[in-house]
């Protein structure tokens, strides 16, 4: 059963009443969900979560649902943390792990979010969601629309992967390709929730795909035993990911089930889209929309997270940093990590490889320290960005991959 007792705006500390409909704050704030933590503490136990189900709803008692006939799940969370040695000793890593949340419903961390905010929408008598998105957030979306009998209404740059069009296709939401980036997505989803009657599940501003999201980090400390790493390098677009992970770790911490010092949080940007590292790397509390962005991580093409604030504050409260690396990097070194350890990771993911010696050889990781990468996505939903790499030269009867030749 929830703990829940209100939402709070993470601008201006309003209060709102749980079991409504809400968006954003009238200051434009995103709101948070707040518990009864001393509640949860009497009445429930770490020892106990081991026996709850295998996917997000263990942490039912810090999730939002307190209808049980609402929590839809299609398998998400509990994904594989992997230690990493070869990739390691590689990249001067002496305790180097993997969490892939690629192997989530639809291919992404996105099942996660969206998992709790359509079980919230189904629970509060929503029946139209939409979104704007880059990708995968369409495709959770639809999945769980479908298995929640709700209405989904997607926008998509024209570009996303063709694998996230073809799902929401397949999971028959109403889907609409856009001329532009996720910010033109999203004013058109604006303008139809005003006419339309949809209620907006963008990014923050509706109060709980963050709820789902912040399991990576009750996961983590789980399966280190109830232990937090030292740092944790994660993809960083809309950076919800990150910021949910720093909630689980201060509700862990109210909870009394992890002590010591929180990891270093480090936020991976590509060089053609990189708001937060500027704005960290200039000292500002807010980002500046980053023009032209490009990149062949779609998820990381997000010119304006709208909790940039609460990025920034995460990164720096925690002692950590922010990064951007090269397509080119991220790339091959999506390809060492899957040639050394078996995981094929999307290319979000793979930028967080490439920047661990990046921030090794700057000292702002120290080499011995537990260190965990965020793969927040599968390889194969970009296979337009991988097949890059890998041309096939017909040759006769042969084909040619990789320098390798195979019969047909």
């Amino acid at each position: 059963m929830t703990t829940l007792t209100h939402l709070e705006c993470t601008r201006c500390a309003r209060r709102f009443e749980a079991g409504q409909v809400w968006n954003l704050c009238e200051c434009g704030g995103p709101l948070a969900a707040r518990y009864d933590l001393e509640r949860a503490r009497q009445s429930w136990s770490r020892d106990w979560v081991n026996n709850g189900p295998s996917n997000i709803w263990r942490y039912a008692p810090v999730l939002p649902v307190s209808k049980p006939a609402a929590m839809i799940s299609l398998g998400e969370g509990m994904t594989p943390l992997l230690r990493t040695p070869r990739l390691g000793e590689r990249l001067g890593a002496s305790d180097l792990w993997v969490k892939d949340d690629g192997v989530n419903p639809t291919g992404s961390f996105k099942a996660r979010g969206l998992a709790c905010a359509v079980a919230m929408a189904l629970e509060l008598g929503i029946r139209k969601l939409a979104i704007p998105s880059a990708g995968n957030a369409a495709s959770a979306l639809a999945a769980y629309a479908a298995a929640a009998g709700i209405e989904a209404h997607i926008f998509m740059p024209r570009d996303v992967p063709q694998s996230n069009f073809s799902e929401c296709m397949a999971f028959g939401a109403r889907v609409t390709l856009v001329d532009g980036l996720i910010g033109d997505c999203a004013r058109m989803v604006a303008q139809g929730a005003e006419k339309e009657g949809w209620f907006d599940v963008s990014t923050l501003k509706e109060p709980y795909r963050i709820e789902g999201k912040k399991t990576m980090g009750y996961e983590l400390a789980e399966q280190f035993r109830w232990a937090l790493p030292g740092a944790i390098l994660y993809p960083t677009g809309g950076g919800v990911g990150l910021i949910g992970m720093w909630k689980a770790f201060a509700e862990l911490e109210a909870l009394g089930w992890v002590v010591g010092k929180r990891p270093k949080m480090i936020a991976v940007q590509m060089e053609g889209c990189q708001p937060v590292v500027r704005a960290f790397e200039q000292g500002r509390s807010q980002c500046e929309f980053w023009r032209d962005a490009w990149t062949v991580a779609s998820g990381l093409r997000v010119p304006q997270p709208l909790g940039d604030v609460l990025i920034l504050d995460a990164i720096r409260a925690s002692g950590g940093t922010a990064i951007a690396v090269s397509d080119q990097e991220a790339l091959d070194a999506g390809l060492e990590l899957a040639a050394l350890e078996g995981v094929f990771a999307a290319p979000e993911g793979a930028a967080c490889v490439a920047a661990l010696p990046k921030l090794i050889a700057r000292g702002a990781l120290d080499a011995a320290e537990r260190i965990v990468i965020y793969n927040t996505g599968a390889g194969l939903k970009y296979l337009e960005a991988w097949s890059t790499r890998f041309p096939r030269q017909a040759s006769g009867d042969q084909d040619k991959l990789g320098g390798l030749i195979t019969p047909r």
